[in-house]
C-alpha cells in the first residue's frame, strides 16, 4: 500500500480524534486498533496520525501539549474544513466510517427507517440523527463518560448537553467545544438557564433556584457545587464565548 495517506483515510481518522481523549490516542487503544484495520493502516500509524492532528489543537497548545511534528500539508487541510464546518465534515466522516464497515448509514445511526418514504424529510432526519450521534459520542468521550459537575459516571444518566442552544448555532450543532457532559438533573437546570458555567469553567446557580422553597434539595444538588470549577477535557474544552452565550442569554441571573 503507498505510503500516503488518503482524504478518506485522514477524515475517518480525524473522526476518532473527536471520540477519545488525547491521552488516549495510543496504538495500544482498542479504538485506535479497530480504527487502523477498517482503514488499513497500522495501529501506530493511527495514533501518529492522531498526534498530528493534536499538533493543531490551540486548547493543547494552551496547555503546553504539542502534538507531534512532521504533519501533512492534507493534515492541516482537514482539521481546517472540521473546524470551518462541523456540521457537515461530521456527517461525511460518519459516512466514511460506514463505507469502510460495508454498512448504511442508517446502521451506523442505530435508526430504524422502515415505512418512511424515500425523499427529502428522510434524508434531512439521517443527517440530524447521525450528527447527534457524533456530538453524542464526541462529547462523552472527551469528558470520560463522567459529568463534569458532579463526577457521576453512569452513561445512563449522563447527556452530551449543548452549552448554545441546537437551534440557535447550526454551524456548531456538532462541535464538541460546545459540549458539556451532565447528568440529567444537571442538563435539564443548565438547558432552563437555572445554572451555568462561567468562562472560568466555575459553576453558578440562578437567583431562581437559590429563593426555591426546595432548601435542603436545592442545597445538595446545587449550591452544594457552586463556584466549583467543573472537570475539564483533555481537548475540545468549553470554547469561552459559548459559555458567554449562555451566561447572557440563558442563564437567569
Amino acid at each position: 500500500m503507498a505510503n500516503n495517506w488518503t482524504r478518506e483515510q485522514l477524515i475517518v481518522a480525524f473522526n476518532l480524534y473527536c471520540k477519545i481523549p488525547f491521552s488516549k490516542s495510543v496504538q495500544g487503544n482498542p479504538d485506535v486498533i479497530r480504527v487502523a484495520k477498517l482503514i488499513g493502516r497500522t495501529p501506530s500509524a493511527v495514533a501518529f496520525k492522531l498526534g498530528n492532528f493534536g499538533s493543531f489543537d490551540p486548547e493543547l497548545k494552551k496547555r503546553g501539549i504539542g502534538g507531534l511534528p512532521n504533519t501533512g500539508k492534507l493534515d492541516k487541510e482537514i482539521w481546517d474544513e472540521f473546524h470551518s464546518n462541523w456540521e457537515e465534515l461530521a456527517f461525511q466522516s460518519e459516512l466514511l466510517v460506514a463505507q469502510f464497515e460495508n454498512k448504511t448509514i442508517e446502521q451506523i445511526a442505530d435508526l430504524d427507517l422502515s415505512g418512511r418514504p424515500v425523499g427529502d424529510e428522510r434524508e434531512s432526519l439521517v443527517r440530524v440523527r447521525v450528527n447527534q450521534s457524533f456530538f453524542r459520542q464526541s462529547v462523552m468521550s472527551i469528558y470520560g463518560s463522567k459529568c463534569c459537575i458532579t463526577g457521576l459516571d453512569m452513561p445512563s444518566l449522563l447527556v452530551a448537553s449543548h452549552i448554545v442552544p441546537w437551534r440557535s448555532d447550526v454551524a456548531n450543532r456538532t462541535n464538541p467545544q460546545n459540549g458539556l457532559c451532565l447528568n440529567s438533573l444537571h442538563d435539564k437546570a443548565f438547558d432552563q438557564g437555572l445554572i451555568t458555567i462561567t468562562t472560568d469553567f466555575k459553576v453558578k446557580v440562578s437567583a431562581r433556584l437559590k429563593e426555591s422553597s426546595s432548601r435542603e434539595f436545592v442545597q445538595v444538588f446545587f449550591l452544594e457545587y457552586e463556584d466549583r470549577e467543573i472537570s475539564l477535557p483533555d481537548k475540545f474544552r468549553p470554547e469561552s464565548g459559548f459559555l458567554a452565550f449562555h451566561n447572557e442569554s440563558v442563564f437567569k441571573s
